[in-house]
């Protein structure tokens, strides 16, 4: 029942203006697209546990939990990779309300998120070594105190693979803005189509010269996102949320403005793909480091096939 009961609660926040990130349902203009973007990353996963990893309608699943109200981390930053909003060029008029160092630090934040939970689903895969039927049941919440190792694995990875899909969706790496003036309403992008070495846990990248997310701190942005009679740059000018994702990825532009042109929704979805990717496979790496190569790889095959005996 609290699945029912949390996607109404998340219906009636979406239909609010509330939803701020790749979509987690099948209305209001989502698709599930974290969810897509998670099963074509992962697809050799087995059947059930990608069901819980990724979500299946009428859940939020793993990797769809922190859109979930009932989690409490809707209006977190580093959840969903926003807030780290500043205009440099052309310059923000006096009085924007943080500086460039204090965006890049709530940007860098979300970095640490996704590279703390990584760590903790590290920590948490040890029963799985010697797998038992209760701790590689797949029954899980991802209410946030999970109670089977298997179940923390999938929460811990969701709660990364949620952030580091959304910066593609929030900040502007992949962007091109729109033709005219750089402005808050039509920021600077930085073009790129790869996934962002910055976010890969294995280095120690400087920070992206110009990178920002959009300011988010209620609904209606406009009334939030405001300072002296100026706009700061938004969430909504920004994002890429919504579009068509088939089996292979992005299908044609994204339906918001940010989406639409200059195929920036589907460098968006294709970057995180790649990256969801990378970040298991970082995983898998800290796995087999930490456990060595027997235990690792018997941790590993517990958590992408749905019956533990076969490992």
């Amino acid at each position: 029942m609290w699945k029912i009961a949390a996607l109404a609660a998340a219906l009636i926040a979406l239909s609010s203006g509330e939803a701020r990130a790749f979509g987690t349902t099948h209305s209001l203009g989502q698709d599930a697209e974290h969810e897509r973007i998670t099963r074509i990353a992962l697809a050799d996963f087995g059947p059930r546990t990608l069901d819980e990893l990724a979500g299946k309608r009428g859940t939020f699943g793993a990797v769809g939990a922190p859109d979930n109200p009932l989690r409490g981390l809707m209006s977190e930053h580093a959840a969903h990779c926003d807030g780290g909003d500043f205009l440099a060029s052309p310059p923000a008029p006096p009085g924007y309300p943080q500086t460039e160092a204090q965006a890049a630090a709530i940007l860098t934040d979300c970095r640490d998120w996704i590279r703390r939970w990584i760590d903790a689903a590290v920590v948490a895969a040890a029963p799985l070594a010697q797998p038992t039927a209760a701790e590689a049941r797949l029954q899980c919440s991802y209410e946030g105190e999970p109670e089977r190792a298997k179940c923390a694995v999938l929460e811990y990875m969701g709660l990364a693979f949620h952030a580091a899909q959304d910066f593609y969706s929030h900040a502007n790496w992949v962007d091109q803005p729109g033709p005219g003036a750089v402005s808050a309403r039509n920021p600077p992008g930085l073009g790129y189509s790869e996934r962002a070495p910055w976010l890969d846990p294995r280095l120690d990248a400087p920070f992206p010269v110009g990178l920002i997310s959009g300011c988010y701190e209620g609904f209606p942005e406009r009334l939030y996102c405001r300072y002296d009679g100026s706009a700061r740059v938004r969430h909504s000018a920004l994002n890429k949320d919504t579009g068509p994702i088939g089996a292979a990825g992005a299908t044609g532009p994204g339906t918001t403005d940010r989406g639409r042109i200059n195929g920036n929704f589907e460098r968006a979805v294709a970057a995180a793909i790649e990256d969801t990717r990378d970040k298991w496979r970082y995983f898998e790496e800290r796995v087999i480091a930490v456990y060595g190569e027997e235990a690792g790889l018997r941790i590993i095959c517990t958590v992408r096939r749905d019956d533990y005996r076969a490992c």
